[in-house]
């Protein structure tokens, strides 16, 4: 029997994200998971080396690195359609259930469970790390689209912050502050600038 789960995820590039907006440049679920779980493994990162914490790095990283597998089945539903009333996104939660099922059911099920707590049962504890890497990732994407001239992300950007700054995480905002400048810049403008004074990160 053939199992059809890789199949699937590469399929991942054909799905667009901010399909309501103008966007200079498409971004898909494939490069978006790539980068929320990289931004993910810096605030774990941050959080064990610069806070003292302890979080199990490796997993949080595995669980955002899968986290929108299922929106190969779904698409990726813009935020004003899923979040425009609660029996939208309690019908649409069920509908990204039934889907992350159904993309289980590829995986050979000696592995299977392996899965399912990465994909459709992550640790909800764990999932905080993921969702703050989210929305890092979107307020990215908000930075290099207005950087750009692009107007359409003002109040993207804004909203998204204001979730950011509801997570009261330490870790999210020393990445804000030492590292979401650089997406307002140009390549000549990070390739010149000098390293700061390590001191200067503290």
């Amino acid at each position: 029997m053939d199992h059809h789960f890789f199949a699937y995820l590469y399929r991942l590039k054909y799905i667009d994200r901010w399909s309501l907006m103008w966007n200079m440049r498409r971004e898909n679920v494939a490069e978006h998971s790539f980068y929320v779980a990289s931004i993910a493994h810096m605030l774990c990162t941050i959080a064990n080396e610069v806070y003292g914490k302890q979080v199990p790095t490796d997993r949080v990283v595995s669980i955002a690195l899968f986290h929108d597998a299922s929106e190969v089945l779904t698409g990726d539903i813009p935020q004003p359609v899923k979040h425009n009333n609660k029996e939208i996104l309690r019908n649409f939660r069920e509908i990204e259930d039934v889907a992350a099922e159904r993309l289980l059911q590829t995986i050979p099920s000696a592995i299977r469970d392996t899965y399912r707590k990465l994909i459709q049962e992550p640790e909800p504890d764990l999932y905080t790390w993921v969702k703050a890497a989210d929305l890092i990732e979107a307020y990215i994407k908000c930075l290099t689209e207005l950087s750009t001239g692009n107007r359409e992300f003002v109040v993207a950007k804004q909203q998204v912050l204001a979730s950011l700054q509801k997570m009261n995480m330490p870790e999210v905002d020393y990445f804000l502050k030492h590292m979401s400048a650089s997406f307002e810049k140009t390549l000549d403008e990070i390739t010149l600038t000098e390293p700061d004074d390590p001191s200067a990160d503290e």
